[in-house]
């Protein structure tokens, strides 16, 4: 089986020494194409270098992730076209998006930071739509202003994927229905979460894909341990548990669908 990590942070592992061993235990778990995705200026070009230097197992994607949009947003954003010029360009631009779950609890900072990332958003978009590129998204208890920014955006909306999606399946329709799709991670393994479980049966097999986020959200049986792409199998056995699917069949049906939306080459 073959399965592919649509969304995973590589830039620890690196800086701790880990990451030949975490690639190499991602391939004896049969992931070998994983996409480093952006989320500010500390990773962008260490993505670049990853994927460079390992073009056949790794793409990679720059975005300003919400998190880290503050007050001088601009100057990051403003790097972010320079990269789709390169010869080994992103495969994306992302994660990008609106988190209302970790604003400061001063409520003057937190309405401050919320229109900064409004910005930031709103710009990120019109980049993506000059690019005609596919777009990552986070939204974190967002998920109305998400889509009424995208809707505004005038970006295609085949070319969006809400990552990590939490919300629910009468949600999800409502982004099934303007063409977007959502990526699930190892949420979908936890007992605690029957109404994740929900979205993705919701939103079907067609347009699905799965990631690991890592380093966060280690699906069953491995929490308590770091996650790493190596577990992204272990999100999609659960995935065709759900479908009623046999593993061999979605695995093929999952990177066929991933390999479109990001324009990826089967790897050598």
């Amino acid at each position: 089986m073959e399965w592919i990590d649509s969304h995973c942070h590589l830039d620890g592992y690196l800086n701790q020494g880990v990451l030949p061993e975490v690639m190499s235990r991602a391939q004896a778990a049969g992931i070998h194409q994983m996409i480093a995705i952006g989320t500010d200026l500390k990773d962008w070009e260490v993505n670049y270098n990853l994927a460079t230097e390992q073009p056949n197992h790794i793409a990679y994607t720059v975005g300003l992730h919400p998190c880290y949009v503050t007050e001088d947003w601009v100057k990051a954003v403003d790097q972010l076209e320079a990269y789709f010029s390169r010869p080994n360009h992103p495969v994306a631009l992302g994660e990008i998006g609106l988190d209302y779950f970790h604003l400061p609890k001063d409520s003057e900072e937190a309405i401050a930071i919320k229109s900064y990332q409004q910005s930031a958003f709103e710009v990120q978009l019109q980049i993506a739509k000059q690019q005609n590129c596919p777009i990552v998204i986070h939204s974190r208890n967002a998920f109305e202003d998400t889509l009424s920014t995208i809707d505004a955006s005038g970006v295609d909306w085949g070319k969006v994927v809400v990552h990590c999606f939490s919300y629910s399946a009468e949600q999800i329709k409502l982004l099934n229905r303007r063409g977007g799709r959502a990526s699930f991670t190892g949420i979908i393994t936890y007992k605690n979460a029957p109404n994740v479980q929900k979205a993705l049966i919701e939103q079907g097999i067609d347009s699905l894909m799965i990631e690991t986020d890592c380093p966060y959200l280690t699906p069953e049986p491995h929490r308590g341990k770091k996650n790493e792409p190596a577990y992204v199998a272990d999100i999609g056995l659960k995935c065709a548990k759900l479908f009623g699917i046999e593993p061999e069949i979605l695995a093929e049906r999952l990177a066929e669908n991933t390999r479109r939306f990001f324009g990826l080459k089967r790897p050598n």
